[in-house]
């Protein structure tokens, strides 16, 4: 074959546009109802409570307040909205890598991740679900170029053009309002009230009627032109503040907030591939701060195993003071190598519940103290070489180059009987193999363990061997070399 015709094929540039209508009031969040954001001493824009009362953008504050004495008016904040814009696209890297920013929408580049999701359909009501569950209203437009579809969803119109023979039809039938408030004005002068009518226009006298750059603009829409777009850099290290509008003095009532920084986590680690063990969330209070560690049973990256465990601890926190601002800080990530599924894996989808995150669940309800398991140690003595330590605990495995242990361990050895010099439980018991010297120990004689109830073994000198029974099981045996004749069973294998 002639390597020359061995081309990869590309996918075709698909844009889907998520506008923010609402994004300098709802980037203050939580905000009691009802609320409204004040530019300039007038409203720019109120909740639907605001609305309700008769509270229009332009109104006065005077006015406002006589229309619903109880509302809550916030300054604009810019660059509180910018950050909330580079919160909501470090989510959308769950959707794909290559994001856009503009002051009021994100531009998600999904064309080569449409059969991840199952289509445009299902990437665009993943899209949706995201971004209302964090507190965001959002208008969405699918177009083969950016501007295209940033237009369209800026106009509400929901349009899906795969397509640029689609999109320009679309775009024909929008209003002036998409172009600059100079160029409207004066295109709406000539007559025309759509893109169509801009379109049958002479392109030389419009040029210098409404500017060569709205001209540029329309082109860029249509496919005309290129339209090269700044991608959104994801930070290296994950540490996102997000300031509250009003002091909370109610831990739980942190949780909303708390996801929209969750979400960004879990998006930041999809795009880079990677996972976490646990995360810290700053709660910032006027002169202090309190720490908040949680931590996972597995390496992660589920937005809802976040949030779960995080509703868990916050639900249970009684604030030291009223929290002003929060900040969720990631410092150690890992690459996820792969996924473990587990046997019967329509039950666990059903349930959505691991074993991991069942573990998580009990530790952040009943205490990490309350919850452990066993860890290995170094210690060659059986009763010395595992130790409690908390379930979410991050403990390497050590590889181990002793012979076989059994599962079961007897709390304490029991002692066996001897027969014509062999031992004997319910029959005479074969040995497999052995012996194995254990001894040491002389250093702990004596001493307790820290436990109620228990003494740390002390000096040891044993043979073990590995037994099958009369009843086919197999055990381990030992046979203490400070008294001759006495052996004792230590274990089960099965």
């Amino acid at each position: 074959m002639n390597h020359d015709s061995r081309k990869t094929s590309k996918a075709p540039s698909l844009w889907l546009a998520l506008h923010l209508p609402c994004l300098s009031l709802e980037a203050n969040a939580p905000l009691p109802s009802p609320s409204a954001v004040v530019d300039h001493g007038r409203i720019l824009l109120g909740d639907a409570a605001a609305r309700q009362a008769g509270i229009e953008p332009g109104t006065g504050i005077s006015a406002a307040r006589m229309l619903a004495p109880a509302i809550a008016l916030i300054a604009r904040s810019p660059a509180r909205e910018e950050a909330a814009l580079h919160t909501l696209a470090c989510w959308a890297g769950c959707l794909t890598p290559r994001i856009s920013l503009t002051p009021d929408a994100l531009l998600l580049e999904v064309g080569a991740c449409l059969r991840l999701f199952g289509g445009l359909a299902h990437i665009a009501e993943a899209a949706i679900d995201g971004i209302r569950a964090q507190g965001f209203s959002v208008d969405i437009a699918a177009a083969p170029t950016p501007l295209g579809a940033h237009w369209l969803a800026r106009m509400g119109t929901g349009a899906h053009c795969a397509d640029l023979a689609r999109l320009r039809k679309h775009l024909e039938d929008l209003p002036l309002a998409v172009l600059p408030d100079k160029a409207a004005t004066q295109l709406a002068r000539f007559g025309a009230r759509t893109l169509a009518d801009v379109r049958r226009l002479p392109s030389a006298d419009l040029g210098r009627r409404i500017g060569a750059e709205t001209l540029q603009r329309i082109a860029q829409a249509f496919g005309e032109l290129p339209d090269p777009r700044a991608d959104f850099v994801f930070p290296e290290r994950f540490a996102l503040p997000l300031q509250l509008p009003a002091a909370v003095e109610n831990a739980s009532a942190l949780v909303f907030a708390a996801r929209r920084l969750t979400a960004a986590l879990a998006g930041w680690l999809t795009a880079r591939q990677s996972g976490v063990r646990g995360f810290t969330l700053r709660l910032l209070h006027r002169q202090s701060e309190t720490p908040l560690l949680l931590q996972f049973a597995e390496l992660t990256a589920d937005g809802e195993r976040f949030e779960r465990i995080l509703r868990e601890k916050l639900d249970r926190r009684t604030l030291v003071a009223p929290v002003e601002s929060i900040r969720l800080e990631a410092a150690q990530v890992e690459a996820l190598t792969g996924r473990n599924h587990t046997l019967f894996a329509e039950a666990a989808r059903e349930t959505a519940e691991g074993i991991g995150a069942l573990l998580e669940h009990f530790a952040a309800r009943l205490g990490e103290q309350a919850v452990y398991r066993l860890a290995l140690q170094a210690d060659h003595r059986p009763e010395c070489a595992t130790r409690r330590t908390a379930v979410l605990e991050n403990t390497a495995p050590t590889p181990s180059t002793s012979p076989p242990r059994p599962l079961w361990l007897l709390e304490q050895p029991e002692p066996l009987a001897e027969v014509d010099g062999r031992p004997y439980r319910q029959g005479p018991l074969q040995l497999l193999a052995g012996p194995e010297r254990i001894e040491s120990g002389w250093w702990d004689r004596g001493e307790t363990t820290g436990e109620e109830n228990s003494e740390a073994v002390g000096d040891i000198r044993r043979d073990y061997f590995i037994a099958r029974s009369p009843g086919a099981s197999w055990l381990w045996i030992f046979r203490d070399v400070r008294a001759p004749g006495g052996w004792f069973l230590h274990g089960y294998f099965s």
